[in-house]
């Protein structure tokens, strides 16, 4: 994993994740279903890979919209959440 410089991914990452949504050009974002990350790596180096490869990692292009995602700060984790929206969806 030496090929990363974590120090200019942290920085990418503390930069983008701030970008107001309405600086934003369709066209300067990535279209999701472009970005390809070799699945047979290891999970720690695909999040790498994708932080590199992405223009924003929290702002994507999806079917000619604007998405951004968020993170909490809290213990739960995503498949929590999705597992916990399923269970309402599906009483």
């Amino acid at each position: 994993m030496n090929k990363y410089n974590i120090k200019k991914l942290a920085e990418k990452l503390e930069r983008c994740r701030n970008v107001n949504l309405d600086d934003i050009k369709l066209e300067d974002v990535d279209e999701i279903t472009d970005i390809k990350i070799n699945r047979r790596k290891p999970s720690n180096e695909r999040i790498l890979d994708f932080i590199m490869k992405t223009k924003n990692p929290y702002i994507f292009n999806v079917n000619g919209k604007l998405v951004r995602i968020r993170f909490s700060d809290t213990d739960k984790t995503a498949d929590d959440c999705f597992a916990r929206v399923l269970e309402k969806l599906y009483r």
